[in-house]
């Protein structure tokens, strides 16, 4: 049996919401898939609850809150090992606020795992900055479990798609959509969009300078076929389908991931995936793939 002791475990961040159950569920099926140990993470600011609306809180209060916490996460980890009876699944309920105790976790985790809305402890936990926050201070991969609507559970099943730059910044997330389509025998969509403009104003711009459209397309498949040819290599077991779109990152992807299981993205790039995290792009992967979403931090 391996030593699963000594990898980087799988932490799934966890709130006793609908949304954070099917992260929890996905985040087990991965820690089994790797051979690594689950932990179940329950983070309660009791500072925020202290001083909300300026009066303390009643006696008793704080260990009611324990109370539950450990429970959920007790009653999870259970329903967990039911499903997956030789995973190593530790629970541990922090007093702290969710994202700094995420981003701490994550310097000694292999991937933490979040549900896509959350109650209690992880409310609010991907509104606005705070999941971009998430993503760029996160020292691991990060995964936003979605599926096609809120409360729906992720889908399970098609392909791995994974956005493409054409620069060195995106070899990390080709490395981990190869394996996790390796792992997973799922076939591979590598997407790589090459223009920030909207489609109409290219075109626009595009008949004013003469601007050769087939000979852009061309060279943008070369730039993409030189990416993945090292890694097709390295996993000849794993059927690649290449899209090329003269058309917006995050609508390429979008339309890509439409019937994937999974969609994997680097944190930053260069290129048509410039700015891929930052600002309403990042919103937009998050809130609105239909499938889970998984950050890699790129290379610098």
């Amino acid at each position: 049996m391996k030593d699963t002791m000594s990898r980087p475990p799988v932490v799934a961040g966890v709130d006793g919401s609908v949304s954070a159950h099917h992260a929890a569920l996905w985040a087990a099926t991965e820690a089994a898939h790797r051979q690594v140990p689950l932990r179940l993470l329950h983070a309660v600011d009791i500072a925020a609850y202290a001083h909300a609306g300026g009066f303390g809180a009643p006696h008793g209060f704080f260990e009611a809150v324990e109370a539950d916490g450990q429970r959920m996460l007790g009653a999870l980890r259970e329903e967990l090992l039911a499903v997956h009876p030789t995973l190593q699944i530790d629970t541990e309920l922090l007093a702290a606020d969710a994202v700094p105790a995420l981003v701490s976790e994550s310097a000694k985790a292999g991937l933490v795992v979040l549900g896509s809305r959350g109650l209690g402890g992880f409310s609010g936990i991907l509104v606005g900055s705070t999941a971009v926050a998430l993503t760029a201070q996160g020292q691991c991969p990060v995964a936003v479990i979605r599926g096609r609507t809120a409360d729906e559970a992720p889908p399970t099943d098609g392909p791995v798609v994974v956005g493409v730059d054409g620069t060195p910044t995106s070899e990390p997330a080709l490395a981990t959509a190869f394996e996790h389509a390796s792992t997973h025998d799922a076939e591979l969509v590598a997407v790589h969009a090459w223009t920030d403009f909207e489609t109409v104003t290219a075109h626009t711009y595009a008949n004013q300078f003469d601007v050769d459209w087939d000979a852009m397309e061309n060279s943008e498949r070369e730039v993409l076929a030189e990416r993945l040819a090292g890694w097709q290599e390295k996993y000849p077991d794993v059927t690649v389908n290449r899209v090329v779109s003269r058309d917006r990152p995050v609508r390429a992807l979008l339309a890509g991931a439409e019937d994937a299981r999974l969609l994997v993205v680097g944190s930053r790039g260069h290129g048509g995936f410039t700015g891929m995290l930052h600002g309403s792009t990042s919103q937009a992967l998050i809130y609105h793939a239909p499938c889970p979403l998984l950050v890699v931090h790129s290379a610098r």
